[in-house]
């Protein structure tokens, strides 16, 4: 039997490999190309099969002088594999073989295709192998063997002299790089990257909208200084002012900006030490600016641009900013933190260019690949009577001679990408920083430590030193001051030395070895996984919040994360099976977890008080949706873990709570029509239908106005059933053709503290649907695909325009012309859905059984199973299950879909096809079930 191998969103042909060496008798790999990248992610493989005793051949070649001799003698080290190097350059021919080799007792198992041992190959490319199988005596086999045997012997044996000359020709070669036009200006090879061009046309279609001002947030290393002078390119600015918040940064953007621009502009720097007044294009400090900006004409610079714009709030800033009357306004950062406990996002009028986590940077390849490495702590590290929040406890436990010997061993053994090992290692305090750094000084490893109290020099001077190949520094140790903001590209290697206590800090530190940089084709991120009940944070910031729930948090666990693009995740198996406990036991809604996840939040905006629009840039790990689902409002749940008296009192004002449930009742939105009205309302007294369309246009592309009437109806509570309307406060009344705000509501935007609520809550609503929904227009039913959905929201997303909580029940609801099935895959005991049978057949095809009242001569019978003749539309909404850890759960909207087949009555029994069939990752997560 032959199956075909691909990387894809489920498996790669690292996982098939990896399997194959887990249980295989003996090896042979015969290819073309080595790199370390490749072999680096085999090595626990190889070395397990080292101590079973399995013997393994390697054949590999010099051909286009691709393979990497760290590779080669990385290989050397195992006892059990013997080595050879086939010389392309004496015989003058290509060697192009990719063949996997693996004895069995009865059988041998083969991978032929297109794979080398390069990590690209393992896991990102379009790649294509056959496993095949065969018996031992077979014809097939014997043919591979021999061809095998026959290459094997006309082979060079990888001496270490041979190993010493192919390393020197590969050096030399180097230096002789064949001379390219497009090198004398390397302007004419710079093109923007996914996220430049996302940012570039959001940009364009602000400016299109008669919007001023944007930010772009961005992870670092993906580019965000060459958004801006890609934009100045196209704008072409008179005069332009750059500020930048630290001095050492200033020459590196004029750099960029030279690179991008037009030759007619100049650039010049305005400093303390120089100022160069006659350029069209100024790259001043903030220093020097807040000091100087009377000088200049109020409308001097036509683009002005922020850099580490999460400073802006602040005094020296915000003079100039209000000073200038500039046509626009860009802010660029990599964290939205708010600072002195003000919004960046209000100072840009809340208008976002882009907001890419470093999950997407990693999806469309803006930073450097990563390997993480889950390795199991040493049994005497014990952390299960310690509280992990308790820093000098940990750092009393972690500091073990034996520890230490551990790690070197580890750091050893996985290598790094490029000549020098270049490390940050992340302590739990400064006294396990001195420790750690005073153990491998004693070791012969170059080391040193920075703390928040070192001075600006002493940071500079380490960093230097760890960059420079010549210098002898390889491993800086620190706390949490390299969390955010200090840059280090050319890191290539990563120590998590203490317990994770969040995803977020784990991400962070993760993201200070990302930038890209030459001669560095991946990082290497060594994370000691400990015996503590917090181990499964680590899959959760791996994984992100694009799951269904936590069975894919598993999934994804236990498929080495193969859904992640330019990314190696390997946990051992004592690690896995531990998160992967732990998440099974953990309720990700009890309030303890909810209340834990919220301090550590609150800990990283160094215990500011936090508000909704603070979690917008870090949803992919910490969504607050479920705060407010456990305690109605935001504002309650801050009220229930807060020791705070003053947050107290307000949550004991009736009127305000019954007004706020009202808005967070409707997070998250998945239609922007009330929200924005609303926002209107908090400043003006009235809105009609004119207003609306024209307030509208800044967050749609198209404007429905039969949209508009509805949302005014909706606000007005008239699609609210008995018991929504004794819950909810009305904020408007509906008369004369406009909305008006009622008197409570306009009495409780007198207080400013109320009012700060109200508008956290509409910003934080409006600000995340233009992160999933973005200005496009779905038409009517207004449905995504692939997004999250519940039955309320269908009556109000197709204008339904009786009351909404009618428009639920069994599943299978209808509005006019289109059908809408909610299907449930897993079947819960004595639940309705039960009774249904409903289950994925492949990719795009689907059963689906219907009420089992329906009969196929019935009115919806006769519908369902002839949609398409009849014109009916059927939406197909699934979730796997109704409830997790007691909390109901969305349906994932699928698209249309079309009856292929039917049979029976009273039920229909139903098989459907797609218009859009699955993504491999969706598929495995509806279907796949973890032990």
């Amino acid at each position: 039997m032959n199956t075909l191998i691909t990387n894809n969103q489920t498996t790669n042909f690292h996982n098939h490999l990896e399997d194959l060496l887990k249980t295989c008798n003996s090896f042979i790999f015969n290819v073309a190309f080595i790199n370390f990248s490749g072999l680096q992610l085999l090595l626990d493989s190889l070395k397990t099969l080292e101590e079973k005793g399995v013997k393994g051949k390697v054949l590999t070649s010099t051909y286009l002088n691709f393979t990497q001799v760290e590779a080669l003698r990385k290989i050397k080290e195992f006892k059990n594999i013997e080595l050879k190097i086939y010389d392309s350059s004496l015989s003058n021919i290509g060697f192009h073989s990719k063949a996997y080799i693996f004895e069995f007792d009865e059988v041998y198992e083969i991978l032929l295709g297109s794979s080398n041992i390069t990590a690209s190959a393992f896991k990102t490319n379009i790649e294509w192998n056959i496993k095949t199988i065969s018996k031992k005596e077979d014809l097939f086999l014997n043919d591979v063997l021999n061809e095998f045997k026959a290459l094997w012997n006309s082979s060079y044996n990888a001496s270490e002299e041979f190993l010493l000359e192919y390393e020197k020709f590969k050096k030399n070669q180097e230096f002789q790089k064949v001379f390219k036009v497009s090198d004398i200006n390397s302007s004419n090879t710079l093109n923007s990257n996914y996220m430049q061009k996302q940012a570039l046309q959001k940009l364009q279609d602000l400016r299109k909208k008669k919007q001023i001002k944007a930010l772009a947030l961005a992870a670092t290393g993906t580019g965000k200084t060459y958004l801006a002078a890609f934009d100045v390119k196209t704008v072409r600015p008179k005069r332009l002012l750059f500020i930048v918040h630290r001095e050492n940064i200033l020459i590196k953007a004029k750099q960029s900006f030279e690179k991008i621009i037009d030759k007619n502009f100049t650039c010049g720097l305005y400093t303390g030490n120089k100022k160069e007044l006659d350029k069209n294009y100024l790259f001043a400090t903030v220093q020097t600016m807040s000091l100087n900006y009377e000088i200049f004409n109020k409308d001097d610079f036509d683009y002005i641009i922020i850099d580490e714009a999460h400073h802006v709030v602040s005094n020296s800033y915000m003079k100039v900013i209000n000073y200038f009357k500039t046509k626009f306004l860009l802010g660029l950062t990599a964290t939205s933190n708010r600072m002195d406990g003000e919004s960046v996002y209000k100072v840009f009028d809340e208008n976002i260019a882009c907001d890419i986590t470093l999950n997407d940077a990693l999806e469309n390849s803006l930073v450097t690949p990563f390997h993480y490495y889950g390795i199991s702590d040493i049994n005497s590290i014990d952390y299960s009577n310690i509280d992990i929040s308790k820093v000098d406890e940990i750092a009393r436990v972690l500091n073990v001679n034996k520890r230490v010997d551990y790690i070197v061993e580890k750091m050893n053994f996985y290598s790094h990408s490029g000549s020098k090992r270049k490390v940050i290692a992340f302590c739990v305090s400064k006294k396990h920083c001195l420790y750690m750094s005073e153990q491998f000084n004693k070791k012969g490893i170059s080391s040193t430590y920075l703390l928040s109290d070192n001075s600006i020099s002493k940071r500079e001077e380490a960093i230097k030193n760890l960059e420079d190949d010549t210098n002898s520094l390889e491993v800086i140790f620190t706390v949490d001051i390299f969390n955010e903001g200090i840059d280090i590209p050319s890191i290539n290697t990563v120590l998590m030395l203490r317990p994770t206590s969040s995803p977020i800090i784990f991400i962070q530190q993760l993201g200070r070895g990302l930038r890209k940089y030459k001669n560095k084709e991946f990082l290497t991120v060594l994370d000691f996984i400990g015996n503590h009940n917090k181990a499964y944070l680590i899959a959760l910031a791996l994984a992100g919040n694009k799951i269904i729930d936590k069975e894919s948090i598993k999934i994804s666990v236990q498929n080495n994360f193969a859904n992640m693009q330019n990314v190696f995740i390997k946990m051992d198996e004592i690690s896995k099976q531990r998160i992967l406990e732990q998440i099974t036991n953990q309720n990700f809604n009890h309030i303890k977890y909810l209340k834990e996840q919220y301090y550590k939040f609150k800990e990283i905006l160094e215990n500011k008080r936090v508000f909704l629009l603070d979690y917008l840039h870090y949803e992919n790990m910490l969504c607050p949706l479920a705060f407010i689902s456990h305690s109605k409002s935001y504002i309650e749940f801050l009220s229930l873990v807060e020791d705070n008296e003053h947050l107290k009192q307000i949550c004991k004002d009736e009127v305000f709570i019954k007004a706020i449930r009202f808005i967070d009742y409707l997070l998250p939105i998945k239609r922007v029509y009330e929200f924005v009205i609303l926002k209107y309302l908090l400043s003006n007294k009235s809105i009609d239908e004119k207003i609306a369309f024209k307030i509208l246009g800044k967050y749609l592309n198209k404007i429905n106005k039969e949209t508009i009437i509805h949302s005014f109806n909706f606000l007005n509570q008239n699609y609210f059933d008995k018991a929504q309307v004794s819950r909810y406060l009305k904020l408007v009344n509906y008369e004369n053709n406009k909305l008006t705000k009622t008197k409570e509501f306009e009495a409780m935007l007198l207080n400013n503290e109320y009012k700060k609520i109200f508008e956290d809550s509409i910003d934080y609503g409006i600000m995340r649907y233009e992160k999933e929904f973005e200005a496009k227009d779905y038409g009517l039913p207004f449905l995504k695909l692939f997004a999250k959905y519940n039955m309320l929201n269908i009556a109000q997303l197709c204008n339904f325009n009786k009351i909404h909580s009618s428009f639920r029940g069994s599943g299978f609801l209808k509005y006019q012309d289109d059908f809408f099935l909610f299907i449930n895959l897993e079947k819960e005991k004595f639940s309705k859905s039960s009774y249904y049978d409903n289950a994925f057949l492949s990719k795009d095809t689907f059963t689906y059984q219907s009420k089992p009242s329906t009969a196929q001569d019935s009115v919806d019978g006769n519908k369902l199973i002839n949609n398409k003749k009849l014109n009916i539309k059927l939406h197909i909404f699934v979730r796997k299950f109704a409830q997790v850890d007691k909390k109901t759960q969305g349906f994932i909207y699928l698209g249309l879909a079309n009856t292929i087949k039917y049979e029976g009555n009273k039920p229909i029994s139903t098989t459907l096809k797609l218009e859009t069939p699955l993504s491999n990752k969706l598929y495995e997560e509806f279907t796949k079930v973890v032990d």
